[in-house]
């Protein structure tokens, strides 16, 4: 998730509701073609063998790997195409349960959610490499930190970068086929040294990274962060924000979606179970919190959120799709 939760209180994280809702950028290392226009024709969607008026859209489920009510509703939606990608947190203590179901799953389109936060108070989880190798990693407690702020400002970047190796080599080594990363809470957006090493990672893996458009680090307000030569645009990133009713959250979900062009989008879910473990999990966050995520499985599930999304020509897509514009080089790294 990139939204800080704690306290009961919702902290808006940096990056996802001030810019990222705006606009997001996909960058790689490769040739892609240019930047779709919002209102024209999509030249993202026409590579890829869609009509120039497509709406190509990834629906996303970000958190695998936090608890087994999280990773049971994410595999049945990745199952039934309900959603069409995911990304794992993979020093959560349910990995090991997304490692295998990966294993049985070679085709999912699974990212990296890089993590250096740890936002829970009941579930909490360690640095993969421990307080010994990344002591500035870790709170007082020895957990990662609460929010991004302060793991930013604790973080050394070799630290991090130690960690982070070991967050995807481990899932590499359980058998997922990684197609993207992304960064949980926008934590490696909060530094230019944490931004910097993000998208190192990207092009030491041959993987596309998130990364929103002509944003500044936290920082260094006044820098915005440049778009590599190459870069696929998506149009906007969007994900529900707190304050909707349960009631009207298809609604709300389709009054976000109808009015978009033609372009490539990303619509980001939290699903889960409304059920004791998630309560437990998520008891002081009602925002993002169990009753959220069920509210979110419920309307990516339903046969009218589906009919919507056709009615409006959405053709729903994966990262791995997306990677396959940019061209040979990226294929390669990830077979």
């Amino acid at each position: 998730m990139f939204v800080l939760r704690r306290k009961g209180l919702l902290t808006t994280a940096v990056l996802l509701f001030t810019v990222l809702l705006a606009t997001s950028v996909l960058v790689a290392q490769t040739a892609v073609p240019a930047t779709p226009v919002p209102g024209a024709a999509n030249p993202l969607a026409v590579k890829l063998g869609f009509p120039p008026d497509a709406k190509l859209l990834i629906i996303h489920a970000d958190d695998l790997g936090m608890n087994h009510s999280l990773n049971r509703a994410t595999f049945e939606a990745l199952d039934h195409g309900w959603v069409s990608s995911a990304s794992i947190l993979v020093p959560c203590p349910w990995f090991p349960e997304v490692a295998i179901w990966a294993k049985s799953h070679p085709k999912a389109d699974l990212g990296i959610h890089l993590a250096l936060t740890s936002e829970w108070l009941d579930v909490r989880w360690r640095p993969l490499m421990g307080k010994a190798i990344v002591p500035t990693l870790v709170d007082d407690e020895g957990y990662m930190p609460l929010t991004e702020t302060a793991a930013a400002a604790s973080a050394d970047p070799t630290h991090a970068n130690i960690e982070l190796h070991a967050q995807i080599e481990q899932a590499q080594q359980a058998g997922i086929r990684i197609s993207h990363f992304d960064t949980h809470m926008g934590t490696l957006f909060q530094t230019q040294p944490l931004f910097n090493l993000y998208r190192k990672l990207g092009r030491e893996y041959g993987v596309p990274i998130l990364l929103p458009k002509g944003t500044p680090t936290a920082d260094q307000p006044k820098t915005p962060v440049e778009v590599a030569p190459g870069g696929i645009v998506l149009d906007r990133l969007l994900a529900m924000e707190p304050g909707v009713k349960l009631e009207n959250w298809l609604n709300a979900y389709e009054d976000m979606l109808a009015p978009l062009p033609p372009g490539t989008y990303q619509l980001i879910v939290h699903l889960g179970y409304d059920d004791d473990e998630m309560r437990g999990t998520t008891r002081d966050h009602p925002d993002y919190g169990s009753a959220w995520r069920q509210a979110d499985f419920h309307v990516v599930r339903s046969e009218e959120f589906r009919r919507f999304l056709a009615d409006h020509h959405f053709v729903v897509v994966t990262w791995r799709d997306l990677a396959a514009a940019m061209g040979p080089e990226y294929q390669n790294k990830n077979n």
